[in-house]
């Protein structure tokens, strides 16, 4: 059985007081009681990680983790403002997004990119979520599986196997910060899409690789959305700045 994974992305929000109040605040309420067998984590602003990999650990909750929004395709180097895997792991991360929406729509992120950023994560045995999705033109003209099915076979040549120990994010652009989510049997059409591609390389990678749901989760609709065969957890964005609101879809 594949775990249900909650991911925060907190973006470019934060500050050192509501940091530690919105994690104080999930903690307490994870201490409460949470649904077995789940793994939940916050991907925080670079400058944060180190306080807020404290203020887990203080918690001393074995399912909740820290992660971080984007790292380095360099190992190290004459790169500045890079942060390379390994200092992420240095600084306790678990999980570490790559190829999210904006990065690939205001960086020119490209597939091959993402490819070796998710390779750099592997190395330094951490996971990525590689994150896919298509745009409102992209769907509206019919090429959503299409684009989608692009973007994956990238990260299939690249990592083979090794797709097997990362997460896939579906997020469809069209429905980050603007209000409007995919349905729940959309949402779960193109997750099958997905694991069915990954199928036609390996069914065993397929079977093994978690696929969340990025794009407008909310309490009022995670229920549904986790409750689909192929989705397995949600990468959360707007929704995760309220610690509330966040632990509320963690228990959905």
């Amino acid at each position: 059985m594949r775990p249900l994974i909650v991911i925060g992305n907190w973006k470019m929000n934060g500050s050192l007081a509501s940091n530690a109040s919105w994690i104080k605040t999930v903690c307490r309420g994870m201490e409460q009681g949470m649904p077995a067998g789940r793994q939940y984590s916050v991907c925080v602003p670079a400058p944060y990680l180190s306080q807020c990999h404290g203020l887990i650990q203080e918690c001393s909750l074995a399912f909740m983790s820290l992660g971080a929004q984007d790292v380095s395709a360099y190992t190290a180097g004459a790169y500045t403002g890079e942060i390379s895997a390994a200092m992420l792991k240095e600084l306790g991360c678990t999980y570490v997004i790559v190829g999210h929406s904006e990065r690939r729509q205001f960086h020119h992120e490209s597939d091959g990119l993402v490819a070796e950023k998710a390779l750099q994560v592997l190395d330094n045995g951490m996971t990525p979520v590689i994150c896919v999705g298509e745009s409102a033109d992209e769907r509206n003209s019919g090429r959503e599986i299409e684009v989608v099915r692009g973007q994956i076979s990238k990260q299939v040549a690249v990592l083979q196997d090794r797709l097997a120990d990362c997460l896939i994010a579906y997020e469809p652009v069209w429905a980050i910060g603007t209000g409007k989510f995919a349905s729940a049997q959309v949402a779960q059409d193109m997750h099958r899409a997905i694991r069915l591609q990954l199928a036609e390389f390996d069914e065993d990678v397929a079977s093994h690789v978690g696929i969340l749901y990025g794009g407008s989760v909310k309490p009022d609709n995670a229920v549904e959305l986790f409750a689909m065969p192929d989705i397995d957890g949600g990468l959360i964005g707007g929704a995760s700045l309220n610690p509330q609101d966040f632990l509320a879809i963690c228990q959905a």
